[in-house]
């Protein structure tokens, strides 16, 4: 089984409703398997990555941003150093998977 890395993640922006965070991980490690309660927007802004998405492998790069729907499991594995920037409302539900 692969070794789960808990992703670096700090705050950007936080208004009345929505919170910009960044979130960055090394070349190689995988996130933890989530999901969500509400749409969100990850936008990559450094790197490459695999986001998982319902057991589907989505290739992001640099200046590309991905639609995350509601209620469906997903993680991040990095092809290199990556960092992004995740768009959630701040009531946001997220519910961690082993």
């Amino acid at each position: 089984m692969k070794k789960i890395t808990k992703p670096r993640v700090r705050d950007l922006a936080l208004g009345s409703d929505f919170v910009a965070k960044q979130m960055s991980a090394k070349e190689g490690e995988l996130l933890p398997l989530h999901a969500a309660d509400v749409e969100s927007i990850m936008f990559i802004h450094q790197g490459e990555c695999i986001l998982i998405l319902d057991g589907v492998d989505h290739h992001l790069r640099a200046g590309e941003a991905l639609i995350v729907p509601p209620n469906i499991k997903h993680q991040f594995k990095g092809i290199t150093d990556f960092s992004g920037v995740h768009f959630m409302p701040k009531n946001i539900k997220i519910e961690y998977f082993d």
